[in-house]
């Protein structure tokens, strides 16, 4: 999923807001600062998953005949092909 900068940063700022609302959690850093890590953060989360999307994509595009997204087969080995690439990741 991609989404825009101000999505990712409105995303940061609520992240930063429930975590500074945990009684368990003292920041010993300002806000803003943790707020930019959190950002960073999902930025490379976003950027790992756009990789993950794109190989299991390009797994799909290699078969030796045409599969055409949306179809039932096309959505089945995406997922396949998506799930082996994160497990490859050890995530």
């Amino acid at each position: 999923m991609r989404l825009n900068r101000d999505k990712v940063n409105k995303l940061a700022h609520t992240v930063t807001d429930a975590v500074a609302e945990l009684d368990e959690v003292d920041f010993i850093e300002d806000r803003n600062t943790i707020r930019l890590e959190v950002r960073k953060i999902l930025e490379g989360l976003l950027m790992q998953e756009a990789r993950i999307d794109q190989a299991a994509r390009q797994k799909i595009e290699s078969q030796r005949r045409t599969i055409i997204e949306g179809s039932e087969e096309w959505s089945i080995l995406y997922r396949k092909y998506y799930n082996d690439e994160v497990k490859k990741l050890g995530l």
